[in-house]
């Protein structure tokens, strides 16, 4: 009854307007939605699983590709020009998803958002309710069970989130796989969680087609009327167990003894026709046979030696581009801020942010100093004047977790809002930002599905703290650093992570750069680690120039001391002139290049550290250089930087993480090529833990000192003692 339902839904919800339906739903049905509902061929479905067979003959030979990897079939999705009832080329899309059932609710309702927003206009962007529909198909199981269901739900009045509605559908087979309703949930009825969300629940017997029916035309009336949420629990079973291949009598003797009995919706429809008198059994039968035949045909027809049309062409990501102009006029740069400093008339904002504002006001002098939020609204106001529109989101991204950005201004007076770069002059597109609910992964997963659906936005989401999106990684071990190779889908989405050792514990510290190191392959994620503002302010500029051409998830340790901090602010030459540089060389050891026989290499913050601390002064046989993007690693620049020091003896990695952490395990191998023959790759840092950094601040420290030291003066690291561990060369 799934298929007749969505065929309803998405009739009605054509002839009333709507531009493009998107779907999610797991596994159960799926290719039967896939047929039914998104008209993929017969032969094409039965052609995937022979050509299954011949991926693993192909995968033990060791003969594999490059770049594109595909999916199991019941993980694809697909698109289709709906073109019925009058209606030219409404687009509909069923999202592919992993096996992580209930995942791609967020991915889907951000893509309808995408979908429903005009951003060629400067300002907020316009956004029509009625332009897309979102229809997420859930388990009996899963909806209760994954939290991700909870956090969708939760976004479905929220200013930066709502669509206007979404339908939901519970494909309710009272069984979780071998698991029963009173080992799988604390409620009742499956849908039970809507409840706390004000959402209709219309339970419907999946054996009453016409119920069934009804149920969707409420759906559909409800939604266009109130532009709310409304949830279908379609109540069923599964007849072969739980893949076709199970044996359901193990675990579920009584209730299989019952179903296997049990006529089907389509015996029991037919019956119902028939004694209408609106088919005649003869009818009924010769339906179905015909159906058989053209399954038969389709499976003959997908037995040939050809791959499906998805797999024709092998998607191998290219190397990184070449330099981009992302260096912005000083004439230009001043007018940009000029007006984001602009405030309307009797506004009166928070008298505290004063003294950043002055700051920001004296900042494109001559002898100015930009600090990173400044560098990053300068960055954000130049790329709107160059006609891409922003999403950002995140959690408190408007003021900044550490009252560092405030894009948003409140009046002290009556709590009204401004926004500057949404009253820019020279805008030629739309500005959002938005703080996210308190949630990592449907919020990431929202901003992946709206990234892939508006691939020239460029989308930003922030967590608060970087290892926030711990809470996250479903959606970014399966769609943002695989989608790519999995379903040819190109994201663009930002990531930014405070990450740096402050003393703040463990939970605060690391944003966990190893897993993104070791996420990444084939080009298909950028990971950087930025230690000014300017490499900021050039970073963002260069991925909002290659949306159209090089699309790629970038993910950004941003900083947390660095934030003001007086070494990591830059000139207004840092941003009117040069370029993101993934290698930076140290400028206080040009000049004595003959002199350096250790090149301690670093990345992000901890180069403050070294450059601050007081060994620094008397290390003058020491060069610091920063790889500031670490995927795709820049060999030929870092090639070029070590050759202008003909006289080296040792190198040195120098991390603040664990060993087990950070970039030491990605970087070693790579790093140890490039070196001239003789000279070695040290490592410094932390020795390996299985927390993330110190609980003491005091402790903190030591290590801190310790490390800094070690890296520029060669001494012995001290064998103090961190949690128990001695440290040793």
């Amino acid at each position: 009854m799934l298929v007749p339902m969505l065929d309803s839904i998405i009739r009605n919800v054509a002839a009333a307007g709507t531009r493009e339906v998107v779907l999610g739903m797991a596994h159960r049905g799926r290719l039967n939605v896939l047929a039914h509902v998104l008209g993929k061929p017969y032969a094409a479905i039965l052609q995937e699983f022979q050509a299954a067979s011949r991926d693993e003959g192909a995968a033990a030979s060791g003969k594999g590709s490059m770049g594109w990897t595909g999916d199991v079939k019941y993980h694809l999705g697909a698109r289709r020009a709906y073109q019925e009832s009058g209606i030219e080329q409404m687009p509909i899309t069923l999202a592919p998803n992993p096996s992580h059932l209930e995942f791609v609710n967020p991915v889907v309702v951000g893509s309808a958002r995408a979908a429903q927003e005009q951003w060629d206009t400067p300002g907020a962007p316009r956004q029509d309710e009625k332009a897309s529909l979102a229809i997420l198909i859930h388990g009996d199981a899963a909806f209760p069970g994954q939290g991700i269901v909870a956090e969708t739900l939760n976004m479905s009045r929220l200013r930066g989130y709502h669509i206007g509605g979404t339908i939901h559908i519970i494909v309710n087979n009272q069984i979780g796989f071998t698991t029963g309703p009173g080992d799988a949930r604390s409620t009742l009825y499956a849908s039970d969680l809507a409840k706390g969300f004000e959402i209709p629940i219309v339970h419907v017997n999946a054996d009453d087609p016409e119920a069934c029916i009804a149920a969707a035309r409420m759906a559909n009336a409800y939604v266009e009327r109130f532009r709310k949420d409304f949830l279908i629990d379609l109540v069923g079973y599964r007849r072969w167990g739980h893949n076709e291949g199970d044996e359901p009598m193990f675990t579920q003797p009584r209730m299989y003894q019952r179903i296997t009995t049990h006529p089907t919706v389509r015996e029991l429809w037919a019956r119902t026709l028939a004694e209408q008198g609106v088919v005649g059994a003869d009818e009924a039968e010769a339906m179905v046979n015909t159906v058989q035949q053209r399954l038969q045909q389709a499976r003959q027809g997908s037995q040939s030696n050809g791959k499906p049309a998805e797999e024709e062409s092998t998607q191998v990501f290219g190397p990184e581009p070449g330099r981009i102009a992302t260096a912005v006029a000083l004439e230009r740069l001043i007018e940009l801020n000029d007006a984001l400093l602009q405030r309307p008339e009797a506004f009166t904002p928070n008298p505290k942010l004063e003294r950043t504002l002055q700051r920001r006001r004296d900042a494109l002098q001559e002898d100015g100093a930009i600090e990173w939020a400044h560098a990053e609204a300068l960055a954000f106001a130049a790329i709107l004047a160059d006609g891409t529109p922003i999403r950002f989101t995140g959690q408190d991204v408007e003021r900044g977790t550490f009252s560092q950005r405030h894009l948003v201004l409140h009046d002290l007076e009556t709590g009204e809002r401004h926004i500057p770069l949404q009253e820019l002059p020279q805008a030629q597109a739309a500005f959002a930002i938005y703080n996210s609910p308190l949630s990592e992964n449907a919020a990431l997963g929202f901003e992946y599905g709206y990234s892939v659906h508006a691939p020239g936005v460029l989308v930003l989401w922030e967590a608060q703290f970087g290892d926030f999106a711990n809470s996250a990684q479903v959606i970014i071990d399966q769609f943002l650093v695989a989608g790519r190779a999995k379903w040819r889908q190109r994201p663009s989405l930002v990531m930014l992570l405070p990450h740096g050792y402050e003393g703040q514990g463990p939970e605060h510290s690391s944003a966990r750069l190893e897993r993104y190191l070791q996420l990444a392959a084939g080009d298909n994620i950028r990971v950087a680690n930025c230690s000014t503002a300017g490499q900021y302010f050039h970073l963002l500029r260069r991925h909002a120039a290659l949306l159209d051409s090089d699309p790629r998830p970038l993910i950004i340790m941003t900083p947390k001391s660095l934030l003001r901090h007086p070494r990591a602010a830059v000139s207004p030459r840092a941003l009117v002139s040069g370029s993101f540089y993934p290698v930076l060389d140290d400028p206080d050891a040009r000049d004595r290049a003959e002199e350096v026989t250790r090149l301690v290499l670093c990345s992000g913050k901890v180069y403050v550290d070294a450059i601050t601390s007081p060994n620094y002064e008397q290390a003058q046989n020491v060069a610091i250089i920063r790889i500031e993007e670490l995927h795709p690693f820049p060999a030929g620049e870092l090639e070029a930087v070590v050759e202008r020091y003909p006289n080296l003896r040792e190198a040195i990695w120098l991390q603040e993480e664990p060993r087990n952490m950070g970039a030491w395990n990605y970087l070693a191998a790579r790093v140890r090529a490039i070196l001239p023959r003789g000279v070695e790759l040290k490592y410094v840092g932390r020795p390996e833990f299985s927390s993330p950094s110190e609980g003491s601040l005091r402790q903190h420290a030591a290590e801190q000192t310790r490390i800094v030291q070690s890296a520029l003066t060669g001494a012995p690291e001290l064998q103090t003692k961190t949690s128990g561990v001695h440290h040793a060369r």
